[in-house]
Formats: C-alpha cells, sequence, structure tokens
C-alpha cells in the first residue's frame, strides 16, 4: 500500500487524531513561534506599555482602501492616493518625532511614526470633508494630529474644519498642541459624555476612541446622536471586541461596515475601524 492510500486508511479509524497530531502541533509550534519572535522583538525595541504603534500588512492596507473607499462612495485610487499624503507628510513626521522625544512620557512613548489604521480616518475626514470632527480619546494625541493633518489639507482646498478632541487627562494631547495642527484642534478636558452633551455645534464626523467598554461606547452615540449634522459619519476603534455601533446603526436606519486591521510584524492582534453611515 503507497503512503496516500495508507493515510487514508488511517483516516477512517480511530487513529486518525493520534496519526495527525504530530501535523498538527507543527503548525502550531509555528505560529507560536513567529508570535514569540515578535513578542521578544518588541519587548526589547519599544517603549510602549499601551496605545500600540505599528505599520499594517500590506494585504491589510490594501483591505483598508477599499473600506474607505466603499464607506464614504470615493474611487479606491484616490484613497490610496490620500494614504500616501499622510504618510509623505514629511512635517508632521518631524513634527511628530521631535516633540515624542522632548515630552515628559517619552519614557513610554516610541519616536517611529507608524500610523497603522489611522491612515483610514485620515482618507475619510479628506473624502467628507467634515466642517466639524468630534473624537473622543485622545492619549498622546497621535489621532489627533492626523485627523488635524487632514483637516488642513481641505482647509487649502477650500473647506475649512476643525476638530473637538475630548479627554479626561489634562494631560492628554501633547503631541497635537504645537501650530499648525493646534490651529483646527480645540482640546476639551473633561467626561466625554458630558462633553458631547455641551458641544454647540452639529458634528459631521464622529470617533469613538476613549473608554472601551460596552456601556460607555453606547452612552457616547446616544448622547451624540442629537448633536449629528444630516449624513453624518459614526466611527468606533471598538468594533473588534462589541456590537454598539452596528446596534446603533440598525436603530437608527444606517448602514454599517467593520474593518479589522492586521499588524506587521508585532505581537499585537490590532483593532479596527466601524463606521455607520
Amino acid at each position: 500500500m503507497d503512503a496516500t492510500k495508507l493515510r487514508r486508511a488511517i483516516a477512517r479509524t480511530r487513529l486518525a487524531p493520534v496519526a495527525a497530531f504530530p501535523k498538527r502541533l507543527a503548525r502550531v509550534a509555528r505560529h507560536d513561534a513567529k508570535v514569540l519572535r515578535a513578542s521578544a522583538r518588541w519587548l526589547v525595541t519599544s517603549r510602549e506599555h499601551h496605545n500600540y504603534t505599528y505599520e499594517l500588512t500590506k494585504l491589510s492596507r490594501h483591505h483598508l482602501s477599499w473600506f474607505v473607499s466603499v464607506v464614504c462612495d470615493v474611487p479606491v485610487g484616490r484613497v490610496r492616493g490620500w494614504f500616501a499624503e499622510i504618510e509623505g507628510d514629511d512635517e508632521l513626521r518631524r513634527h511628530i518625532e521631535r516633540a515624542t522625544a522632548e515630552a515628559a512620557r517619552r519614557g513610554l512613548a516610541d519616536r517611529e511614526v507608524r500610523y497603522a489604521r489611522r491612515i483610514g480616518w485620515y482618507a475619510m475626514v479628506r473624502a467628507t470633508r467634515p466642517a466639524h470632527v468630534v473624537e473622543t480619546g485622545v492619549d498622546k494625541g497621535l489621532g489627533s494630529c492626523v485627523l488635524a493633518a487632514a483637516l488642513l489639507r481641505n482647509a487649502d482646498e477650500g473647506h475649512p474644519g476643525r476638530v473637538t478632541s475630548l479627554d479626561i487627562n489634562p494631560e492628554a494631547g501633547y503631541l497635537a498642541r504645537t501650530a499648525p495642527w493646534s490651529g483646527v484642534v480645540d482640546l476639551v478636558v473633561g467626561d466625554s459624555v458630558a462633553s458631547i452633551g455641551a458641544l454647540d455645534r452639529p458634528v459631521d464626523l464622529f470617533l469613538h476612541d476613549s473608554d472601551h467598554s460596552r456601556a460607555h461606547e453606547k452612552r457616547e452615540f446616544d448622547a451624540v446622536e442629537p448633536k449629528l449634522a444630516p449624513g453624518a459619519l459614526l466611527l468606533t476603534d471598538n468594533v473588534t471586541t462589541t456590537n454598539v455601533l452596528a446596534e446603533h446603526a440598525e436603530r437608527t436606519g444606517r448602514r454599517f461596515l467593520a474593518y479589522r486591521e492586521t499588524p506587521a510584524r508585532h505581537w499585537y492582534p490590532g483593532d479596527g475601524i466601524g463606521a455607520a453611515w
């Protein structure tokens, strides 16, 4: 009996799991070895302790470009152009590197600039040209800078806008406190739900990226709903762990789509973008 017939014969017996075990073990070991190598490299080379930054895999970038294209109804080629635009913004990159090196929290931040899914945020702002963006959760302000850079580009093309960045930590947003980006950023310190309730102008694009508990995420979307401008775009950074925005979209008659990023050379499995429009 040749090897193929033997394997097929064994597969029909109770010995099949035992015979398959070495191959299954080898596959798991190869996967775990990759994760362990990435983890060891990160532990040695990175300073970050949360809000990890990384590049996306090539395939994940392709998927993100199509995600933005569908949500914003723009050609995918334009989306790729906006990705290249933010990644080629040398002035912003140098600012982030310099501000990170000089910050009081520099011991817990990497100087290398890596935007990951935030290039999707940038492209969405470029595509929709919002007059008022609201983001909850600021941390260092990397996302705020990305949003501000998109708004500045829009302003150069005759479509000015501002971003209201909400965080409960008074030290948050140090990357976004330098001109020209600070010129379009309003940093507000306080509870995000209360701050949303105090907004005095319509919101064209809303991004949840603060407390990632299901209850708090729901409170934010409920609070912002009456503040939204017609045709507003809702985004969440929490889409890989909750279904809050999808449920909100269903209740309010919107469409919903989710994207999950894949980090390149990193142990962290990544976050994503949920969109309702």
